[in-house]
């Protein structure tokens, strides 16, 4: 379980009136669930931006003539400065065809050490004026600082009358966006030839309405189909390296994480986890944990980097919101599990038999009744993986997920493994 990041949103209900003779009382249409995803994922996609000492080779986005040095003082380091050359490239402007008033980022890349990305985003708001730049994460795949490694870091305190940060979520203040853009900045240390990769950079751009409660979605054709994703409970890892938020309650993220790169083999190896206990059974969860940990949010939920994290081990990963279940179910189908945000009072979520400010379970599968088969770490917070599987009743998972995260999803898949088709024309994947 994390601590729980608020969803912004707006009432956007809509009246609507039967033909003939008008209704005593006007009858509210279901306000709409306004989401878009757009992402530059290649090297034709890259080129539609501004290079600033960047280059693109091989599909990816990396070090070429070095635009300026920067000093950078690691806040969770020895108060050393350390000098940094850097390039960037900025994104073409977005609009979403709304106003939104919540984005969330998300990147693939490798740093090798010495390196690391920053990925920050700007907008025009709908009065008509430019933001500043938002650093939406700093991020490094390792954590060897002593070769010039950060520790990876969103930022807080950016707030200003155009909106702030919310650990890793642009929150619009008072008004919102026309439009957006991204610009992804490359480090690595003064003297050195290493090159961070970025493969890909996108963004989740949303405006949703205010409703506490959704009516269960119709079935999506996945019904009676259930992944075969490993289940790893987090309570088993209660009291684990408590420099990374030791285990239990607060590696929610990384256990979902760790199960869904083992479905596709994409975790780490016996000698990547050779650091961690011995006597632990599940030395990936602890790995997941270290590599996805937010130094200044002081936890493993970050969304974003627990994405990257997967992105860093060679399949792709990105955040996004789906409007419902029957949407969730046609990845089910493509044979992709999703890690949902989910937020629900105690009794709320028959069979959970807990409560939560905020959690992530991975979504596994369907029964025949269209209820949701899940991979939850908590395990009824009993310490036991064979706890992990369960169901879910579909109402009350849609509702413990749609009005509270917006339907919050990381997507994560191979490399080439193509995503089920966009059924809504405004694409949120």
């Amino acid at each position: 379980m994390t601590t729980a990041r608020s969803v912004t949103a707006l009432i956007l209900g809509v009246v609507v009136l039967s033909a003939g003779s008008l209704p005593t009382e006007a009858v509210k249409a279901a306000p709409p669930r306004q989401i878009a995803y757009r992402t530059w994922t290649s090297t034709s996609d890259f080129l539609t931006g501004a290079l600033s000492g960047t280059t693109v080779t091989d599909g990816a986005l990396r070090f070429g003539t070095s635009a300026g040095t920067t000093l950078y003082v690691d806040p969770f380091g020895d108060g050393t400065a350390k000098s940094y050359e850097q390039t960037s490239w900025v994104s073409p402007q977005v609009s979403t065809g709304f106003g939104l008033t919540e984005l969330v980022a998300s990147w693939n890349a490798t740093t090798p050490p010495g390196t690391w990305v920053e990925v920050s985003m700007a907008g025009t708001t709908n009065a008509g004026a430019a933001t500043k730049w938002y650093v939406l994460g700093r991020w490094s795949g390792g954590d060897d600082t002593a070769a010039g490694d950060i520790h990876r870091t969103s930022v807080p305190s950016q707030g200003d009358a155009n909106g702030s940060v919310a650990v890793d979520t642009f929150v619009a203040s008072g008004a919102w966006l026309d439009r957006w853009q991204l610009k992804v900045t490359l480090y690595r240390l003064s003297g050195t030839t290493q090159s961070p990769a970025v493969r890909s950079v996108g963004a989740m751009a949303s405006r949703l309405p205010d409703d506490k409660k959704v009516a269960a979605s119709p079935l999506g054709g996945a019904e009676g189909v259930a992944l075969d994703v490993p289940t790893y409970s987090q309570e088993t890892h209660l009291g684990h390296y408590p420099q990374w938020d030791g285990g239990g309650e607060a590696w929610c993220s990384a256990a979902s994480t760790a199960m869904v790169l083992d479905y596709y083999g994409a975790g780490p190896t016996p000698a990547e986890t050779a650091w961690v206990d011995p006597s632990d059974a599940d030395p990936q969860v602890d790995h997941s944990a270290r590599s996805v940990f937010d130094y200044s949010y002081d936890g493993a939920g970050n969304w974003p980097f627990n994405t990257a994290y997967a992105g860093s081990r060679g399949v792709d990963g990105f955040i996004t919101r789906l409007r419902s279940l029957t949407e969730a179910e046609q990845f089910i189908k493509a044979g992709i599990p999703l890690v949902a945000s989910l937020s629900f009072k105690k009794g709320d979520l028959p069979g959970a038999g807990y409560g939560t400010n905020g959690h992530l379970m991975v979504i596994v599968g369907f029964d025949q009744a269209g209820n949701v088969v899940v991979n939850d770490p908590a395990s009824h917070l009993i310490p036991s993986n064979g706890q992990v599987r369960t169901t879910y009743d579909r109402t009350a998972f849609e509702n413990a997920w749609v009005p509270h995260s917006g339907g919050l999803v990381y997507v994560i898949h191979p490399e080439g493994m193509p995503l089920p088709a966009p059924s809504d024309p405004q694409h949120n994947w």
